[in-house]
């Protein structure tokens, strides 16, 4: 036992305590942009000088319109924080979690309690591991990537998950398709095609299941009033892994197991 503690105690000295706490912003009816009220509350606790490291962005709408449309909605208010946060370097975690609810919470009464951001943050953060890379695609909103992308650009959903052999989308799957909803319903001249890919089987994809997930996106952006003329989609399946198949580890399985968009036009 006592061996055990005194493991404890050196990784807390190597890594050191971690504080979690929050900040909340506000934001006008039907807005997504920031207002001053949340850009100085927003600059007062950055000018605290704390050793803050992002984990959590979260975003939440009043109950007025659709539930599409508030899920949308709230997404963009996160999307308006994170690049706010981004121009004032402000350290993100690697694999930030983002969720937009939408309305979809317990509402206070007070309508304008309901149109807010919060941020979940950390005051010490974890030193890095040697040779663990950090990419943009991993911390950058996919929104963002396709704002900016150009033509042949190939951008990984990495939160898109399925029910296990079908196109059936997982709900925690939901912020990352509205992030590409976002961006198509931003840029009209944005054109895309949507890449599915599966893993684990030396056959070549017999079930046509990496079809079947791509188009399961394709059928979401349609069903959200995105223009058919502006999206494509294709499954690959197993011809095109990250790993080599058979893969030797769950982690390399969930790589494999993906779908991608690429930029046809920007």
């Amino acid at each position: 036992m006592r061996i055990k503690i005194l493991i404890a105690l050196f990784l807390l000295n190597c890594y050191g305590l971690r504080s979690q706490a929050k900040v909340t912003v506000f934001f006008d009816f039907n807005r997504h942009d920031l207002n001053e009220n949340a850009i100085e509350k927003l600059n007062g606790w950055i000018s605290e000088g704390k050793d803050i490291e992002v984990t959590k962005i979260y975003g939440f709408c009043d109950w007025k319109g659709s539930n599409i449309y508030n899920d949308t909605l709230s997404v963009k208010r996160v999307n308006a924080v994170f690049n706010y946060l981004k121009g004032k370097n402000i350290n993100v975690r690697n694999g930030y979690e983002i969720r937009g609810f939408g309305e979809d919470f317990e509402q206070s009464k007070v309508q304008s309690e309901n149109r807010k951001v919060t941020i979940v943050y950390e005051t010490k953060i974890e030193t890095a591991k040697p040779n663990e890379p950090v990419t943009e695609s991993n911390i950058i909103p996919v929104q963002e990537l396709l704002k900016t992308g150009k033509p042949g650009d190939k951008i990984r959903l990495n939160n898109i998950q399925f029910f296990n052999m079908t196109p059936r989308i997982l709900p925690r799957s939901k912020p990352i398709l509205f992030e590409v909803l976002c961006a198509l319903q931003d840029n009209p001249k944005l054109k895309i095609e949507i890449q599915g890919h599966i893993c684990c089987q030396l056959t070549n994809d017999l079930q046509a299941l990496s079809v079947a997930r791509a188009k399961a996106v394709y059928n979401f952006l349609v069903s959200n009033q995105i223009n058919r003329k502006r999206l494509s989609f294709k499954g690959f399946g197993t011809t095109n892994p990250i790993h080599p198949i058979p893969e030797k580890s769950e982690k390399e399985e969930q790589e494999n197991r993906r779908v991608e968009i690429v930029i046809l036009e920007n």
